[in-house]
């Protein structure tokens, strides 16, 4: 590709008309004639209105803000350079290094787009939520009506009334004692890695600040990782639902994904085949947010 002319706009289309949509997880027609993504289905990924994404490749629309650009590098599937790439053509400075990532790989997008028969999705070293597969938001709800600011886990665990509606019930193997105690300290984690990071500094004072349980479990400076359990979540299609619950971390990243999983033949492997079944249509194919 020669850089010396890109702009934006060309730089969306470049990149939108080679990805497949079966790896954006897109289900294509037999009709269809477009082989990479269109307008609409990158905007949905990207959660952005159509409009906007004409605007941008236009050339009509200015000034983007960066989580723009970093869900649209996520929803195009660009490696590292390419994201930068594509910053630096929206007048911006790529995410530095010493703050916490946004950025998926392609191949772990792929995985995640084509792994529908678990509920999965993609968090960030500080619990933010980037991505998920439409099972994850059947049994989750869709993350799409929570506004941004709220796609933490920590904030749905310990914040205020307003982000824990957000949180469907559940309760832990481990108890929930445990499991706060494991999310806490995954923030210590992050925060000792990167400590210039704006966005974790703010979590940390505001949870420290609005929550007396969240700051009991931060005074107790304990350091480590949260990575397997169970959990019963309460649904409103299909009651209690008991699933494994596994954080696998990506090589080279910074990033969770968050699986759960039954027993192949058992009761909650069934209700999870209901829910995808009965709520497949209210969902999208996959979501990248800002």
């Amino acid at each position: 590709m020669d850089t010396s002319s890109d702009t934006l706009g060309s730089l969306l289309r470049a990149w939108r008309d080679r990805l497949s949509p079966a790896d954006a997880g897109i289900t294509a027609s037999r009709t269809r004639r477009a082989s990479g993504l269109r307008r609409e289905e990158l905007a949905d990924l990207a959660g952005l209105s159509v409009d906007y994404v004409v605007r941008l490749e236009q050339g009509r629309a200015h000034h983007p803000s960066a989580q723009v650009i970093g869900a649209l590098a996520r929803a195009l599937h660009l490696n590292d350079a390419e994201r930068d790439h594509l910053y630096r053509a929206a007048g911006l400075l790529p995410p530095a290094k010493s703050h916490i990532s946004t950025h998926i790989p392609p191949g772990v997008q792929r995985l995640i787009a084509r792994l529908g028969d678990n509920p999965l999705a993609a968090f960030t070293a500080d619990w933010n939520l980037l991505s998920w597969n439409p099972l994850w938001s059947a049994l989750q709800g869709d993350p799409f009506v929570m506004p941004t600011a709220q796609r933490n886990l920590a904030r749905m665990i310990f914040g205020n009334v307003e982000s824990r509606q957000y949180l469907r019930p559940s309760v832990s193997a481990n108890g929930p004692d445990q499991f706060e105690a494991a999310i806490v300290a995954d923030l210590r984690t992050a925060s000792s890695i990167y400590p210039d990071d704006p966005g974790l500094r703010s979590l940390i004072r505001e949870l420290r600040r609005t929550s007396p349980v969240f700051d009991e479990h931060w005074s107790r400076a304990a350091v480590g990782h949260h990575t397997t359990d169970q959990k019963a979540i309460t649904h409103p299609d299909v009651g209690t639902i008991t699933l494994d619950c596994d954080v696998l971390t990506v090589p080279g990243s910074d990033l969770k994904l968050v699986v759960y999983s039954a027993p192949t033949g058992s009761p909650d492997t069934g209700k999870l085949d209901f829910l995808r079944i009965t709520r497949g249509v209210a969902v999208t194919d996959a979501h990248i947010t800002a």
